[in-house]
């Protein structure tokens, strides 16, 4: 689709934003049933993704809450997960920096993996858009992924307050995140990171609060910083 004007741009954004319904539906499912499972009713799991809307995050903290963790450790570690969102704003306030105050608002509310990906290699490929027309492809984007995300949430959760608690659905959660991370293993620095976080939370498995999962995430980073730095030294020296 040739984008023309600021409708154009919206339609192509909910074109392009509509595949990942798929990934939508099963995992906003799963967090309402997990929801209730840790604890929530039907109200508040939905009230979590409406405020939250960051599915990693939200994971993260019914985590935290099944284990007892204080709030103020729950808070810190979803914070921790979603802080790759101050890098999505900084990588798109070039493209629609200079939007109207209410609309990059909005933009930062509904800026999400998806939204992100599909935006700003949109941008990268026609830079002669203006900006309103970026902001509706933006907004055409989540259009297709946001109700979707809102919508199954409540469906997982009015089903999974009618799931009796000898299932024991808590496996669940971890089993998630492995799926989330699986496909990210790309380059050598990605599955050093992810090996050295495995090794480090092996250690300080007796850090109360889950706090030791932090220690492991940001060896994991460190880690696979130098080795990112390691291989493009290899790069550089190589004849």
């Amino acid at each position: 689709m040739v984008i023309t004007t600021v409708k154009s741009a919206y339609l192509k954004g909910v074109a392009d934003g509509a595949p990942f319904i798929l990934v939508i539906i099963p995992f906003a499912s799963l967090f309402g049933l997990l929801a209730t499972e840790a604890g929530l009713n039907v109200f508040e799991s939905l009230a979590f993704s409406v405020v939250v809307i960051a599915g990693a995050a939200q994971f993260t903290a019914l985590q935290l809450m099944q284990e007892e963790a204080p709030t103020l450790i729950v808070l810190i570690s979803a914070l921790a997960v979603n802080l790759r969102m101050a890098m999505y704003s900084a990588s798109l306030t070039p493209y629609i920096g200079a939007a109207p105050l209410w609309q990059r608002a909005l933009a930062a509310y509904l800026t999400v993996d998806q939204s992100y990906v599909v935006s700003i290699a949109q941008y990268e490929r026609a830079p002669e858009m203006t900006v309103p027309q970026r902001m509706a492809y933006f907004f055409g984007t989540v259009t297709p992924i946001v109700p979707f995300w809102y919508l199954f949430t409540l469906i997982g959760a009015v089903l999974g307050a009618q799931v009796p608690e000898s299932w024991a659905l808590d496996f669940a959660i971890p089993i998630t995140f492995l799926a989330m991370i699986a496909p990210m293993f790309r380059t050598l620095a990605h599955v050093v990171a992810a090996f050295v976080a495995v090794v480090v939370s092996l250690l300080v498995t007796q850090v109360p609060y889950s706090l030791g999962l932090i220690v492991a995430g940001l060896a994991g980073m460190m880690a696979g910083a130098q080795a990112e730095l390691w291989l493009e030294r290899k790069k550089g020296t190589a004849p």
